[in-house]
């Protein structure tokens, strides 16, 4: 059984920071790339930023400048630190990770259970 537990959301006001953190736990024999997405109410999921086994990030044009992505291999953990936070950036934020379980040999796409991101104008 392979887990993603995310942390470290929460309210903030407009300008503020926050870290999200998310660590996989499990029979967990390689991670590949990993990234959160996020949901507002009533929209689409959508990238928000991901990271490469080899550390290559993508953002979304909307937090390019602001928010950063890393990750913690040895720690089977991928953070986000967010900066300038804007009320658009309001959503649920969810962990995603490609994983190879021990008794696998193929990737699968495992999701966090999100956690709650809100900013106050």
């Amino acid at each position: 059984q392979v887990q993603l537990v995310e942390s470290g959301g929460g309210l903030v006001k407009a300008g503020g920071s926050l870290r999200l953190s998310c660590a996989a736990s499990g029979t967990i024999f390689s991670i590949n790339a990993m990234g959160w997405y996020r949901q507002a109410p009533g929209k689409q999921r959508e990238l928000v930023a991901t990271i490469t086994s080899g550390g290559n990030t993508n953002y979304a044009e909307s937090v390019k400048g602001r928010f950063t992505i890393s990750r913690d291999g040895a720690k089977n953990t991928v953070y986000l630190q967010m900066n300038s936070l804007e009320p658009e950036d309001t959503a649920v934020y969810y962990c995603n990770a490609r994983i190879q379980a021990r008794i696998q040999t193929y990737l699968t796409e495992y999701w966090g259970q999100g956690t709650q991101v809100t900013v106050s104008s």
